[in-house]
């Protein structure tokens, strides 16, 4: 997956859940936790988010992140480039499957056996 993919999904779950932890993140995007680090350390040193700890928490390696507006306009230009190339992929497959099925058409019967073959070939 690529970096800016990652970044894009990084935001998009953070600005739904802000104390989601690296852990879970990790878990939901099926990355390594290692990746997710890097990713959340780059986005914040670009402005992007703002880490901070819990106050209230016992767990002192509990963080917020909050996406800065910096963030929210990154993220909507990662959307818009996002969903562009998703589009695009959607397009490549469907044209895919339009060529496979007719090349399918094109295949003989696989019902037929080499017998029904040679016959048909015996009688022309």
């Amino acid at each position: 997956m690529r970096n800016e993919d990652n970044h894009f999904r990084i935001l998009r779950l953070l600005e739904a859940n802000p104390q989601l932890p690296q852990r879970a993140i990790s878990r939901e995007l099926g990355i390594s936790l290692g990746a997710v680090n890097y990713c959340l350390k780059a986005l914040a040193q670009k402005g992007y988010l703002k880490v901070k700890n819990f106050h209230a928490s016992d767990n002192k390696r509990q963080y917020a992140y909050i996406l800065t507006p910096a963030g929210l306009a990154q993220k909507a230009s990662l959307t818009k480039r996002f969903l562009h190339r998703k589009l695009e992929e959607f397009e490549l497959l469907k044209a895919e499957i339009r060529a496979l099925e007719q090349e399918q058409e094109q295949q003989p019967d696989p019902s037929r056996t080499a017998g029904d073959i040679y016959k048909e070939f015996e009688g022309s």
